[in-house]
């Protein structure tokens, strides 16, 4: 039996919601604005752009927002291995698109525009790209990008291309060389992670979901956590499963503020 079952029976818990593959899911401000910017993406077509520091949803936010679309109606391809060659590029997104890649680049480009408006034409299908990490993207790549969905003379968008990374990746796009693709971008969201009103309704919403007591957490240690965790849902899940095994081990009615501060000391030291 794993040590995160051990502590969801101590704590009285259900499952671990604040585990790496839980169910449990939390719509944040950030999940409920990037989606509404992906939905109109969807719609409009182009490129999108969204950016965020690690552990404050985009991948999250993303695979929950495409295992909802209708395979029918959207054929989805994600690559987060962004530190590609220019021809490795271009061989997974022939993958992804169900082709058997040509051995010259210049063949591939035509397989792959070809590829994609035979599924928006003709089987009324929307290609969906998702570039994960596109800040490692090299310059060649990104330059290719808008000619790779330049589609009669860029008066047609057939497919959705969202582009998602760390912030450092709009500074990038903000050079002049990638002017022409930064042009194209037709939505740009930011994650700013959770703020202190929505730490709180996460960890309570996490605990509902596991019939656990809301009295787990004591106020302070709420607090404590979100002034230790920078909006991060990612670090806040790690603290608060240390927390909870410390608690555990020292037979704590709840976590409090110390508790915390073990829990985080102990992550760094790690």
């Amino acid at each position: 039996m794993g040590a995160d079952v051990l502590t969801s029976h101590y704590w009285q818990m259900t499952f671990d919601p604040f585990s790496a593959n839980t169910s449990f899911h939390f719509e944040s401000d950030d999940y409920k604005n990037c989606v509404s910017r992906l939905n109109y993406l969807l719609t409009q077509k182009g490129f999108g752009l969204f950016t965020g520091l690690p552990g404050t949803g985009k991948t999250f936010t993303m695979r929950s927002f495409i295992t909802g679309l209708n395979k029918n109606l959207y054929k989805v391809s994600y690559s987060a291995m962004s530190s590609l060659t220019t021809m490795d590029f271009y061989r997974s997104l022939a993958y992804s698109l169900d082709l058997e890649p040509a051995h010259k680049k210049v063949d591939m480009f035509r397989q792959i525009q070809q590829r994609i408006m035979v599924l928006s034409k003709d089987k009324k299908i929307t290609p969906v790209f998702i570039l994960d990490e596109a800040q490692y993207l090299n310059t060649n790549i990104l330059n290719d990008l808008k000619i790779l969905f330049n589609f009669d003379m860029d008066s047609f968008r057939p497919a959705a291309v969202i582009i998602t990374g760390l912030p450092l990746l709009s500074n990038i796009l903000i050079k002049q060389i990638h002017e022409a693709l930064t042009q194209r971008i037709i939505v740009n969201y930011r994650f700013t992670g959770l703020t202190r009103s929505e730490t709180e309704a996460y960890i309570l919403s996490a605990l509902n979901a596991a019939c656990a007591s809301a009295s787990i957490f004591q106020p302070a240690a709420i607090e404590a956590l979100f002034a230790g965790c920078d909006g991060s849902i990612r670090k806040l899940n790690g603290v608060i499963s240390t927390a909870l095994l410390i608690g555990e081990q020292k037979n704590l009615d709840s976590i409090d503020t110390d508790t915390v501060m073990l829990a985080m000391n102990e992550r760094l030291a790690a």
